[in-house]
């Protein structure tokens, strides 16, 4: 593979009716489908070629995902400026990682690992890192793992969150049919940045814990407190009763936040198409509450997890 030569390289691969593709720029997850007799079903819609990417399509999103308010934040005594580059407000976004080239160290037939190492920077960042993410298809679906390790001498703040859209249907996301067992939601206040204030999803429009129909409901809404199965996981059912498509999307104990979001501010053709459902290890503007899952990793320490989609 020449990244010289091609600066936004692709790699597809499959295992038995499940195709996935992915590209060392960001990591990133540019799409996963089935292919059955003949007929291609979206499980997470992407795309090919960056330009063409909307709403952060598959991103990686390390060391934070979600907003830190006005890029600002201090740890260890320091208080650090990240760039302000979100479109929505004067804030930093979804980490460092996302615009960077990854470095391939192993592909195999079903699986491929992505490396990167991020230098510190004395105003932004006070760490070097090196992140970790591998995707692998086998009979259970797809698995995404990842680990950062602190490969500086300073500890570093660290959240790890992901932005994969998921589809069941060829059309709006209003039909669909979403389990959700998380029990709260952050409050958001101006520029999508949290008051500090977690509430209860009970009786309130974005309950889910009990199966239903999405209907007009509108996410970009930070999930907390999930609810984990005896294997140790959240298991989110996103389901179409029109085309009878379910998955689950799952994750482990590393993860104890989750974003939903509907892309109604997108474009037409990617409005309410399909359902971005945003793993996270920490909460939104985390670097700001450390109490909603930011790890402070100390030098040579790694922090890892995983989660996954299985199509039913």
């Amino acid at each position: 593979m020449d990244n010289e030569a091609n600066p936004d390289p692709e790699i597809l691969f499959a295992y038995d009716d499940l195709r996935l593709r992915v590209s060392p720029f960001g990591a990133s997850l540019r799409g996963l489908w089935r292919e059955l007799d003949g007929a291609v079903a979206p499980i997470i819609t992407g795309y090919s070629g960056r330009s063409n990417k909307a709403g952060g399509q598959g991103d990686v999103l390390i060391p934070f995902p979600g907003r830190v308010k006005d890029g600002q934040y201090t740890f260890d005594g320091h208080t650090y400026q990240m760039p302000r580059n979100d479109k929505d407000g004067p804030n930093a976004i979804h980490g460092f990682v996302r615009s960077q080239l990854w470095h391939v160290a192993e592909h195999r037939k079903n699986r491929i690992t992505f490396v990167v190492d991020y230098a510190p920077d004395t105003k932004a960042y006070p760490a070097a890192l090196q992140a970790t993410v591998t995707y692998v298809l086998d009979e259970s679906g797809m698995t995404c793992r990842f680990s950062v390790k602190n490969t500086g001498y300073k500890a570093a703040p660290v959240g790890v969150g992901f932005h994969p859209y998921f589809a069941v249907s060829d059309g709006l996301i209003d039909a669909d049919t979403l389990h959700l067992p998380m029990q709260s939601v952050l409050e958001f206040g101006d520029a999508l940045i949290p008051t500090g204030r977690v509430l209860s999803v009970e009786n309130t429009a974005f309950d889910f814990t009990a199966p239903r129909v999405i209907g007009e409901t509108k996410f970009n809404t930070c999930y907390a407190d999930p609810v984990r199965d005896a294997d140790g996981r959240t298991h989110i059912r996103f389901s179409s009763p029109e085309t009878n498509r379910s998955i689950t999307v799952w994750m482990d104990d590393s993860f104890g936040f989750l974003v939903l979001y509907s892309g109604d501010p997108l474009p037409e053709s990617h409005r309410r198409r399909s359902l971005a459902i945003e793993p996270m290890t920490c909460g939104s503007d985390a670097f700001n509450h450390p109490e909603w899952g930011l790890v402070a990793l100390p030098p040579g320490e790694t922090f890892s997890g995983a989660w996954g989609v299985t199509v039913l």
